[in-house]
């Protein structure tokens, strides 16, 4: 008796907490009061931390941790909505160090300047700010620079250390054994390599030279200054307060009360809507997000077969969404944003194949974000049209398969085993001895078979031959300036130009405006609290972290790759 009266106090407790929080998630979500905009606003947007490709109101993040990060498609969605809403007079960045690379940046910039057509003012707004390049680029968009007058700005360039293992594996007794696709296809060189191969040295310094190049035009077009002057104030590095304004790096010194005396219009203060409130303004209000239906889909992160895990694309998820659009007669066109370095070679071509069925019936256009690359150029090849910012990372058409021998280190620590295997090969992927050569041949073959069909694919997809892909292919990696020029993508410019592309080809006229209905869905509390991928809310990994983890569910789950070289501690 006693027992089942615990059970049911249990079950009670668990009820009522279920019941409490189901009741703050209503009430947070869709029972707030309607968000009220001042006759005159200006928008406040904080840029700092990770900025995410996408991240939907989730229980478990809101609710149980209280974060919200911050997501492109809100600020996309932001900057589109006070462009056209009439009560929204400027924008105010308040500028931050940002963990993103330099297309989600530009895609950023170029909404800001966007917002600018409408004859309205942006400003941006910074205390301090070293090793600050990435974020000057994007404050470069506003019509006004403010610096407080104590602060220090930090422009110094591109550039860092790729750190190589392999002294220090030597030393564990730890062999990374990989076969690759082809001289450029670096994604395990910093664990083979000692320090860069030619072919590696020649891509990075090709990739981050043209980022550079890209970074002091557009910084001299802005401030109007040559891009020689612009290389100079790099190299000078550091500047603060009065320094910054007489390099004309920054248009004013001003304290937090000083600065809300700029935000005037017509003589008087402008109210203030913060970003987070203004997500909850419908975009229909501001004369935006209606019309005819357009599908954006996103496909984030590494690429694995199955449902999606935390921070990673499932093939069998993202293939899944493509096909409700597709099916969906509602549905115009279809976006599909990528932001992905690859993976799963296999997982890739299931996501390609509904890909392929889409573009059969409606227009389908890619929009790459910072990365899509390998396994994420594989998912965007067949589509109708590629857009990329000029920084975006893509290309590395390549393949690659491998495993860690970690006999040495075993024997090291006195781990010993014994072998059982029914089958030649059972054991072929053992962290229990090397390859031998006649299964490095094994390697080599299955992987140029699997490169022979990427080679095919794009080819077929961007109406090129395969010796021309080849050519640019072997595991290169570009920039998106870089790969228009080489026929790999077809425009410079991010959602917006994509969505303009995804209209034209719907016979969808210029001017007029279309609902985007995005994947993954919003996930209902239930669905947050039961569903299997309620952890991906709680999943922060920092860049490190994600590379390390990257590797362990590729080594567990694939024998194939398709998957870019690690970038770390370049920026």
């Amino acid at each position: 008796m006693k027992k089942r009266t615990y059970v049911l106090i249990i079950f009670l407790v668990i009820f009522i907490l279920a019941a409490a929080a189901a009741i703050s998630y209503f009430l947070m979500d869709w029972g707030r009061p309607a968000v009220t905009v001042p006759l005159h606003a200006y928008l406040e947007i904080n840029l700092s931390g990770e900025l995410q490709e996408i991240a939907p109101p989730d229980f478990f993040t809101n609710v149980i941790l209280g974060i919200r990060p911050l997501s492109m498609n809100e600020l996309w969605m932001n900057l589109r909505k006070a462009k056209a809403d009439d009560r929204v007079e400027a924008i105010l960045l308040r500028m931050n160090l940002l963990a993103c690379d330099w297309a989600k940046v530009t895609e950023l910039r170029d909404a800001v300047l966007d917002f600018r057509k409408a004859g309205k003012k942006a400003y941006a707004y910074i205390d301090e700010a070293p090793d600050f390049d990435k974020e000057y680029y994007l404050a470069t968009a506003c019509d006004r620079i403010i610096l407080h007058p104590m602060g220090w700005l930090g422009i110094n360039g591109i550039g860092g250390y790729v750190p190589f293992f392999k002294n220090a594996l030597d030393k564990l007794g730890v062999r990374a054994e990989f076969e690759h696709v082809e001289e450029y296809k670096t994604a395990y060189n910093q664990f083979t390599e000692k320090g860069f191969t030619p072919a590696h040295r020649e891509m990075m310094e090709s990739i981050y030279g043209d980022l550079f190049s890209q970074y002091v035009k557009a910084v001299a077009s802005a401030r109007k200054k040559s891009e020689a002057e612009v290389r100079g104030i790099i190299d000078h590095a550091f500047f603060q307060g009065e320094n910054a304004l007489k390099a004309g790096l920054v248009d004013d010194l001003l304290y937090e009360d000083e600065l809300q005396n700029l935000l005037q219009s017509g003589g008087r203060k402008l109210g203030r809507i913060t970003s987070d409130a203004y997500a909850r303004v419908s975009p229909a209000s501001a004369g935006i997000g209606i019309g005819r239906r357009v599908a954006l889909i996103y496909g984030i992160g590494p690429i694995l077969s199955g449902e999606s895990l935390p921070q990673s694309m499932g093939g069998t998820t993202v293939a899944r969404w493509i096909r409700q659009a597709r099916q969906d007669k509602s549905i115009a066109a279809i976006v599909f944003r990528v932001d992905s370095p690859g993976g799963s070679s296999v997982a890739s071509d299931v996501i390609w194949r509904e890909v392929f069925l889409a573009k059969k019936e409606k227009p389908f256009v890619v929009s790459m974000s910072d990365v899509a690359g390998s396994g994420g150029y594989w998912i965007s090849m067949a589509a109708h049209k590629i857009v990329a910012q000029p920084q975006t990372l893509t290309g590395s058409i390549g393949v690659l398969a491998g495993k860690f021998d970690l006999s040495a280190l075993y024997e090291k620590l006195g781990l010993t085993s014994e072998k059982i295997a029914y089958g030649k090969e059972a054991d072929i992927f053992s962290t229990f001895r090397p390859f031998s050569p006649e299964e490095k041949k094994i390697m080599k073959d299955e992987i140029l078979w699997t490169y022979d069909q990427f080679l095919t694919k794009v080819a077929e997809g961007r109406n090129m031959t395969k010796d021309e892909v080849n050519a640019v292919g072997r595991g290169r990696v570009w920039t998106g300036a870089q790969a228009r020029d080489l026929k790999l993508v077809d425009e410079l410019g991010g959602l917006t130009k994509a969505v303009e592309l995804a209209k034209g080809l719907a016979g969808i006229a210029r001017e007029e405006e279309v609902r985007l209905v995005v994947w993954p869905k919003k996930r209902t509390f239930w669905e947050s609290l039961l569903g299997r991928r309620a952890q991906e809310s709680v999943l922060d990994m920092r860049p490190g972290l994600k590379q390390a983890a990257l590797a362990l569910r590729l080594m567990e789950r694939n024998r194939i790759w398709a998957v870019m070289p690690f970038w770390s501690g370049l920026e």
